[in-house]
């Protein structure tokens, strides 16, 4: 099956998910988005740089393995995971 591109409309609610908890969310969460949002440009560039069609599931999977050896490593304690995979479920919700 090929992929096909993902479309700027996923992306750009990605983008505008990120950029609306910026009025209203705490530091912790702040924080997290903004860990998270790193997570995804690098994904979304790399999927790009690749010049391949990729789908929104192709970035799913590249921030879930990106995240998952991340905690692995240690770079995030418990209650910043919890913060970020609750917006990473809201991420995922739009690939849907």
């Amino acid at each position: 099956m090929t992929a096909v591109s993902v479309p700027d409309s996923f992306i750009d609610a990605v983008a505008g998910l990120f950029d609306a908890l910026v009025p209203v969310a705490t530091d912790d969460e702040l924080f997290a988005s903004g860990y998270l949002r790193g997570h995804f440009d690098l994904a979304v560039g790399t999927l790009e740089v690749a010049a391949e069609p990729f789908s929104a599931a192709d970035v799913v999977a590249q921030v879930s393995s990106t995240l998952t050896q991340a905690i692995e490593n240690g770079e995030l304690g418990e209650q910043d995971q919890q913060h970020v995979n609750a917006i990473w479920l809201r991420v995922q919700q739009l690939a849907a």
